[in-house]
């Protein structure tokens, strides 16, 4: 399976930011017992590139680990010479686009207008995170999917367990969901971690629903 397919498969990404050495490894097998298998790691995070490093080589093939909020090339480099498997960015940055692919790793910058959707696929986008889709909300991705069906779509900001299907219905390929599934500011404690657990769980089941 691939890795673009890995992120479909289970449909939800997990947005996680400012988690730390000690609670990163709790938290990534948390989510992935509930079947999220894909951790963004955002890198405005303190000491990010330590952060990958620990989760790749802890999970292997538990889960893929990637980062988020990458703005420009350099970052891209440094977090993939750190293990990233996937870059994702909240603007299309062809130049970054560019380098992800060029070591071999999914690209999926950030856009909202069909114009710029478009622009990121023809520089070798493999996903576009139609960011912040809480703006423009379902209705949006069923319109641009119709003359843009070629190209995958993937939702993040606002999504939650109540709306995700209907984006997952609309046409999104996955979704990205940030803090309504991960708060890494509270203790991290069993119950913590079990409810966590839960409730990826409870994204999963709700794109599955969604797909029929």
């Amino acid at each position: 399976m691939t890795l673009i397919d890995q992120i479909k498969d289970s449909g939800i990404v997990a947005v996680i930011r400012g988690a730390n050495k000690d609670n990163i490894i709790p938290i990534a097998k948390a989510l992935s017992a509930g079947g999220v298998k894909a951790l963004e790691l955002t890198v405005e995070t303190p000491k990010i590139l330590s952060l990958v490093e620990m989760a790749v080589d802890e999970l292997k093939d538990e889960a893929v680990v990637g980062v988020g909020t990458v703005l420009d090339p350099e970052t891209a480099r440094a977090s993939i010479m750190a293990g990233a498997k996937f870059v994702f960015s909240p603007v299309v940055n062809p130049e970054t686009i560019k380098m992800t692919k060029r070591y071999g790793v999914l690209s999926v910058p950030g856009a909202m207008t069909p114009t710029e959707i478009l622009t990121a696929y023809e520089h070798g986008a493999d996903i576009i995170k139609v960011f912040p889709a809480n703006i423009m909300g379902p209705g949006y991705f069923k319109d641009v999917h119709g003359p843009m069906p070629h190209i995958p779509l993937m939702p993040t900001g606002g999504i939650n367990v109540d709306n995700v299907g209907s984006y997952i219905k609309a046409g999104a390929v996955a979704a990205g969901v940030g803090s309504t599934l991960v708060n890494t500011k509270v203790e991290i404690t069993e119950e913590y971690l079990e409810n966590l657990t839960k409730t990826a769980s409870q994204f999963v089941n709700e794109v599955k629903k969604a797909r029929g």
